[in-house]
C-alpha cells in the first residue's frame, strides 16, 4: 500500500494533471491512494477519470476518490497538497484594479504589493482551517503548500498550528533551466546556495559539477553579440507553440527575457532566482511610469484577461491528456513527487524550499519562513547551508519579511490597522501618498469583504 495523498483544490487544471503525471512516473508512488477534494464538485469526475485513464496506461495500482468534504478526505492522509485560490479571479480583479487607480500597477499581484497582501488575508484563514482539521484528523501528515502567497501562508500555519508545513515553488527550477541553456550545461549538474523569501530567492553560489560557475555566467553575459549567434534547445511542446519562429531563438533572447534578473546580478553579484514579473514587485523601481510600467524591461502587466487565456490553455491541454495513449515521461519540474519519494525511501535530495528560519538564513529573523536549499530524507527536512546576501539585499529582504509578518498578524486578528501597516511596509504598496495607502486598503477590504469574514 502506498501513501494517501490528498489534494485540496483537486479540480485544479493548472496543478493536478502535472502533479499526477509525476506521481505515476515515480515507482514508490504507483500504489498511492489519491483523494481529490474541491469545493466545486462539477469538474471532479473528469479529473478522476483522467487519473484512472493514466493509471491504466501505466499499469499502476493507484486508486482515486473525490469529495467536496474536506473532513472526509483527510483521515489517514500522509501528505496534503494545497493548491487553492480563495475567491479566484472574482476577488483578484479588485487586487489589481483598485491599486491601479491609486498609481500602483502590478505585474502579478499574488505575492507582495497590494494584491499579495489581500490574497494573504483571504487565503490564510482557509489554510488555517485546513491545518486545524489536519491536527485532528491526520496529525502526522505533511502539508505541501503550492498556493500563493507561499511565504505568508506557510508562516501562518507554522505559527498557529503544529502541522508540518513546507512551501514548494518552481521558480528556482525555471532559473536552472534558463542557466543550463545559456551555459550549455546539463540541467542535473547544477547546485545552488539560496537565501531569501518566495519569489525573491537569491542564488548566492552557483556550481556546475562542483565547480564555481558565477564567473562563467558573467563571461557569457558580457558578450551579447556572441549570444545572438548561439541557438537554444527548445522542447517539442515549445516548438509546437512557437511554430516557424522557433528556429530563430538564441541565447540572447533568453537574456533579453530575463533583463531584470541579470541587471540585479550585475549590480549586486548574486542572481535572483525568480522570473522578472515577480522580481519587479519587490524592486518597484522597475515598475515606473518612466519604464512604461516595466515595458522597457520586457515585463508585462498580467491582467485578469491574460489569466483567463491561461485557463483556456489548461483546459485544452487537459482535453489532450485525457486522450493520450502513452504516459508522458518528462518531469514537470514540481517537487511534490520527488520529495515524497525522498521521505519514503530515505533518499537524500536537495530542494529550494520554504520553511521557518532555523539558521539557514542567519541574517533574517528566526522562525520567519524563508526560501533556501533544504535536504529531504526519511526523517524529514533540514536546512543544508547557511546563506547570506549582500548587505543591501539583506535589508530589502528584512523589509519584505516585516511586511509579511504584519500581513499574517492582520489575517489572523482581522485588525484593519495591521493590514494598513502591512501595506505601508511593503515596498510596492507603500510607494504612494501616505494617506492614500490607508484609503486604498479600506477600499480593497470593502470590495473583497465577502472573502474576509475576520474583518467583519
Amino acid at each position: 500500500m502506498g501513501p494517501r495523498i490528498v489534494i485540496i483544490g483537486g479540480a485544479s487544471l493548472q496543478w493536478v494533471p502535472k502533479l499526477f503525471l509525476d506521481i505515476v512516473n515515480t515507482p514508490s508512488l504507483t500504489e498511492s491512494e489519491i483523494v481529490l477534494q474541491d469545493v466545486n464538485p462539477e469538474p471532479l469526475p473528469a479529473m478522476a477519470e483522467f487519473i484512472r485513464h493514466v493509471t491504466g496506461l501505466a499499469r499502476a495500482g493507484i486508486t482515486v476518490e473525490t469529495t467536496t468534504d474536506r473532513r472526509r478526505a483527510l483521515p489517514g492522509a500522509d501528505y496534503v497538497v494545497v493548491c487553492i485560490s480563495t475567491g479566484a479571479f472574482e476577488s483578484m480583479r479588485h487586487d489589481l484594479e483598485i491599486p491601479e487607480r491609486y498609481g500602483i500597477k502590478q505585474s502579478v499581484g499574488d505575492t507582495v504589493g497590494p494584491g499579495g497582501v489581500m490574497r494573504s488575508l483571504r487565503n490564510i484563514p482557509v489554510l488555517l482551517e485546513i491545518a486545524r482539521d489536519m491536527e485532528e484528523l491526520c496529525p502526522h501528515a505533511w502539508m505541501l503548500n503550492i498556493t500563493n502567497p507561499m511565504t505568508t501562508l506557510c508562516r501562518a500555519v507554522t505559527r498557529e498550528t503544529s502541522v508540518k508545513t513546507v512551501g514548494l515553488c518552481h521558480e528556482i527550477t525555471g532559473a536552472q533551466y534558463t542557466l543550463s541553456q545559456i551555459l550549455d550545461a546539463d540541467f542535473r549538474s547544477f547546485d545552488f546556495e539560496v537565501v531569501g523569501v518566495n519569489h525573491l530567492p537569491l542564488i548566492t553560489a552557483l556550481r556546475i559539477d562542483g565547480e564555481d560557475a558565477m564567473d562563467r555566467l558573467r563571461e557569457k553575459l558580457a558578450e551579447p553579440e556572441k549570444l545572438a549567434e548561439e541557438p537554444i534547445y527548445l522542447s517539442d511542446e515549445i516548438r509546437r507553440e512557437l511554430g516557424d519562429v522557433a528556429s530563430e531563438f538564441t541565447k540572447r533572447d533568453l537574456v533579453t527575457s530575463n533583463r531584470v534578473k541579470f541587471a540585479l546580478f550585475e549590480r549586486f553579484g548574486v542572481l535572483p532566482g525568480a522570473g522578472d514579473r515577480h522580481l519587479v514587485e519587490f524592486f518597484p523601481g522597475f515598475l515606473t511610469e518612466e519604464s512604461e510600467w516595466g515595458k522597457r524591461w520586457n515585463v508585462g502587466l498580467t491582467s485578469i484577461a491574460d489569466r483567463e487565456v491561461w485557463v483556456d490553455r489548461y483546459q485544452a491541454e487537459f482535453a489532450r491528456l485525457r486522450t493520450i495513449t502513452e504516459v508522458p515521461k518528462m518531469p514537470s519540474g514540481e517537487m511534490v513527487a520527488p520529495m515524497i519519494d525522498s521521505f519514503l525511501r530515505d533518499k537524500p535530495r536537495h530542494f529550494p524550499l520554504n520553511l521557518p528560519n532555523a539558521g539557514q538564513c542567519p541574517d533574517l529573523p528566526a522562525d520567519a519562513v524563508v526560501e533556501s536549499m533544504i535536504t529531504a530524507r526519511g526523517d524529514g527536512l533540514a536546512g543544508r547551508d547557511e546563506a547570506r546576501a549582500p548587505a543591501v539585499l539583506t535589508e530589502c529582504l528584512r523589509r519584505v519579511v516585516a511586511s509579511q509578518e504584519m500581513t499574517v498578524e492582520a489575517a489572523i486578528s482581522g485588525d484593519r490597522d495591521r493590514a494598513v501597516d502591512a501595506m505601508l511596509l511593503d515596498p510596492l504598496a507603500g510607494r504612494i501618498d501616505f494617506e492614500n495607502v490607508a484609503v486604498m486598503t479600506d477600499e480593497m477590504l470593502a470590495a473583497t469583504s465577502r472573502w474576509l469574514p475576520q474583518f467583519a
